[in-house]
């Protein structure tokens, strides 16, 4: 995806080091920190900057459809994905009869808003066999009184991939009442999205999208609007928020321009803009084409040292995370540390991650540093 000469003008960061931990933060390239200096300049400026902030969001929202295949109408910002589904939860005000469904593999933010709702529906959980989630497992758990389904695209945990078409045609066919809701965090910028057909899309910002905290993607498509309204309050998003009415109602817009509640996060989406700009750029086809060989060389080096990966790899539906566990993970972690290799480790289970700007050399450095401890 890069040269030596680019990736080192634009990724200075990675000098010296092995950073394979991308599905936890990513390393930004310079556009990025200069995007935030713009951001500073126009704060600088006052009330007079507000049209460059408010310019620069439009600019994050155009490019930010682009990638995921939606209109510019139909994308929102707000500041991270727990307030994403906090929000969704509102729009979808379910109650005792209704049923949503999770899965094992999803992140705490998609699943636990229905736990902590009051009332609370009825939760069904999707649990993966042997890394994976199987269609036929879901099946049962979908039925008239399913309102949503909550699944991640690429799963945090050990990067499966959901099949996404026979996902959704099972959960259109058995459960037709059901708003389909994809976590797309750790997919967006990394893979080619193929969720077509979701009700509602969700991504952080500080992924493998290289841009930073405090920001949030919502895409909602325009045919379910409606049913995709919150219901909180606020002020950007309502229509009369200034009106002479506005003590007596609050007249929401609808679909992904109601999850824009307050002032948005200028600084996070300034990052945001030029950093899928930047993505867009190289294209998502190429970063795959470039990482997805890695990440397989990744998994077949577990393999070879007798590690189990926690998800089976599909070459024909990759993603850019390998995990594993071992019962001697701190003490590998700590020989990765000190060889300045950097991945995720936490209760027993280690997790790497592969972006574009990893290369052949970073992949051989882990393995021959894990073949040493293991």
């Amino acid at each position: 995806m890069l040269t030596d000469a680019t990736r080192q003008r634009d990724f200075p960061a990675l000098a010296g080091t092995t950073y394979l931990n991308t599905a936890a933060e990513s390393i930004p390239p310079l556009c990025v920190g200069d995007a935030l200096q713009r951001y500073f300049a126009d704060k600088t400026r006052g009330m007079r900057g507000r049209d460059a902030h408010f310019a620069t969001v439009e600019a994050c929202r155009e490019v930010s459809a682009r990638l995921l295949r939606l209109q510019p109408a139909e994308v929102a910002f707000c500041s991270c994905s727990s307030e994403a589904y906090n929000l969704l939860a509102s729009a979808l005000a379910l109650g005792p009869q209704d049923e949503v469904v999770v899965s094992d593999l999803d992140f705490p933010a998609g699943a636990t808003p229905w736990l902590r709702a009051q009332p609370a529906p009825v939760l069904r959980r999707w649990n993966s066999v042997g890394g994976a989630l199987r269609i036929d497992d879901l099946v049962p758990l979908l039925g008239v009184k399913t309102r949503l389904v909550q699944v991640s695209l690429v799963s945090f945990y050990n990067g499966h991939r959901i099949a996404w078409a026979p996902f959704e045609r099972a959960v259109r066919r058995l459960a037709p009442q059901a708003l389909i809701s994809v976590d797309i965090t750790q997919a967006l910028g990394r893979v080619e999205l193929d969720c077509a057909g979701a009700d509602i899309q969700i991504s952080s910002t500080h992924k493998w999208t290289l841009g930073v905290h405090g920001g949030c993607i919502i895409g909602v498509p325009a045919a379910g609007a409606q049913r995709l309204t919150t219901r909180a309050g606020g002020w950007l998003h309502l229509e009369n928020a200034f009106a002479a009415d506005r003590f007596d109602r609050a007249v929401s817009r609808t679909g992904a321009a109601s999850f824009s509640v307050g002032m948005p996060s200028f600084g996070a989406l300034y990052a945001l803009n030029a950093s899928l700009r930047y993505l867009e750029a190289i294209g998502i086809a190429a970063i795959a084409a470039h990482a997805d060989p890695l990440t397989a060389r990744v998994d077949e080096g577990l393999r070879g040292l007798g590690l189990q990966p926690l998800c089976p790899w599909e070459p024909g539906n990759p993603t850019g995370i390998v995990a594993f566990r071992h019962e001697r993970s701190a003490e590998i972690h700590a020989a990765l540390e000190r060889d300045e290799i950097q991945v995720m480790h936490n209760a027993g289970r280690l997790r790497v991650a592969v972006h574009g700007y990893n290369t052949r050399d970073d992949v051989e450095r882990l393995r021959r540093v894990l073949a040493g401890v293991v």
